[in-house]
């Protein structure tokens, strides 16, 4: 399994090596570009600088938004917005990194920092922080969350900008129809999801998630109903993921696929799936904060609700950690000083309020939330709540192993299709997961110690 990861990597450097043209139009500001040993220079605070958004059309709008902001704040300092789709970006990092053509600044959530740190394309930002105006004024748990997914010595390689979180989206109109009480439980969910299903009449009880990013949902639903709080044992070098009771919640949770939900689910990224919900009579939909201000375009904001994930039986929630979402500083720009003016200025208490109003998700500037809009935005201040009334047990995913993202993504997703349909037993797919995450556990202690 070890040379399975080994030449996944391989795989993904050819890959990255073989378009790497299509990535020079970008380059950095001035006249920066390189690999991820350049060191870059701070530059003269001036002139131009390049922002890659890691959610690309999702959010392109609002920072815009930011960027007109910023230039009006900083006349001499012009931001070049590029847009690229989530599921593209960390494979555009690593073209970047490979053959030139990094930006100054980019979108670095928890899930990739580790990836694109261990490559040596971050400037660390603990220094800069602590002699900037946002010093103290960043919610430190957002802050020690990415500490701790970088991986190398609780260095900060990200200033957080959001947090998410696993939301529970249900049609209010729909369960009112059929008598039903809001699915706060894991029991309640599963009624709810059958007795909604028509399916002769094209009516779901919910929408599940097989295409791309569907592990971190499939993982959500297995540790919300074994109610197992950690990732690893107490070992802390073997992974709880194939844990019997994780087994059986994965089970029931992979035959919902084309009893209570579209057959086209097992294709469905998020953008498709939440599209979906948004637009047919479909109950339920698991997704993050982020789709809130979509279902209020698409339904209003009288048809639907958004809760925090259904509990066990015992009135116990259970959740994985959703990734902080943060600003990093490339090391190659050859005009940091004006990418860190960016940083700085998009973290702040004003811009950080919009950005994040307009995401429907957990500002990471204190005061921001504070804002009078979060008492308004239900599911992000009924997710903040849970986050934080101690109601709520989160198991941290090992964002920091530098193989998670091949681990969760590429390796894994085709089996998880072949669990919904039928072909891959729930154990089977279990099982490889986990020998894949103790091998990579093992390397990632042994390069430790």
């Amino acid at each position: 399994m070890k040379s399975s990861i080994r030449r996944s990597r391989r795989v993904a450097t050819a890959v990255a090596l073989g378009s790497v043209l299509a990535l020079t139009a970008t380059a950095c500001g001035d006249d920066g570009s390189g690999s991820g040993g350049d060191k870059g220079a701070e530059g003269s605070g001036k002139g131009k600088i390049v922002f890659w958004d890691n959610n690309g059309g999702v959010r392109t709008d609002i920072w815009k938004e930011v960027i007109a902001d910023f230039e009006k704040a900083n006349p001499g300092i012009d931001v070049e917005y590029v847009g690229i789709p989530s599921t593209d970006y960390q494979s555009k990092v690593d073209t970047a990194i490979q053959g030139g053509g990094l930006p100054d600044v980019g979108g670095v959530g928890a899930a990739m920092i580790a990836s694109i740190s261990a490559q040596n394309a971050l400037d660390p930002l603990d220094d800069r922080l602590s002699k900037s105006s946002l010093n103290g004024k960043l919610n430190e748990d957002m802050v020690k969350s990415l500490k701790a997914a970088g991986g190398r010595d609780d260095t900060l390689y990200s200033i957080p900008t959001s947090a998410n979180n696993g939301v529970l989206y249900y049609r209010t109109d729909l369960f009112k129809s059929a008598g039903l009480e809001a699915p706060t439980t894991w029991d309640d969910f599963y009624a709810a999801a059958d007795k909604l299903t028509k399916a002769s009449k094209n009516e779901f009880g919910y929408t599940i998630r097989g295409g791309a990013g569907s592990i971190a949902q499939a993982l959500d639903a297995m540790y919300g109903q074994s109610g197992i709080t950690s990732f690893w044992d107490a070992s802390g070098e073997k992974t709880t993921v194939n844990d019997p009771k994780n087994v059986a919640g994965l089970e029931k949770y992979a035959k919902l696929f084309k009893k209570v939900t579209p057959a086209a689910d097992l294709n469905n990224d998020f953008t498709k799936m939440v599209a979906q919900w948004d637009s047919g009579t479909i109950g339920m939909l698991n997704h993050n904060l982020g789709s809130y201000q979509d279902h209020v375009k698409a339904l209003g904001a009288g048809k639907f609700r958004g809760i925090p994930q259904p509990t066990g039986a015992d009135g116990k929630r259970v959740q994985v950690s959703n990734p902080v979402d943060g600003l990093g500083l490339f090391k190659n720009s050859k005009n940091k000083e004006a990418a860190w003016k960016f940083i700085e200025f998009a973290t702040s208490h004003e811009e950080n309020s919009k950005f994040n109003e307009s995401a429907g998700q957990v500002p990471a500037n204190l005061d921001a939330a504070k804002d009078a809009w979060i008492a308004k935005a239900e599911p992000t201040k009924l997710a903040a709540d849970a986050l934080t009334d101690g109601s709520t047990k989160i198991v941290q995913l090992p964002y920091y192993l530098p193989d998670w993202n091949t681990i969760s993504k590429s390796d894994n997703e085709p089996n998880f299709q072949k669990v919904l349909l039928g072909k891959m037993s729930a154990k089977d797919f279990l099982d490889t997961l986990a020998e894949q995450l103790n091998t990579a556990q093992a390397e990632w202690n042994e390069q430790k110690a």
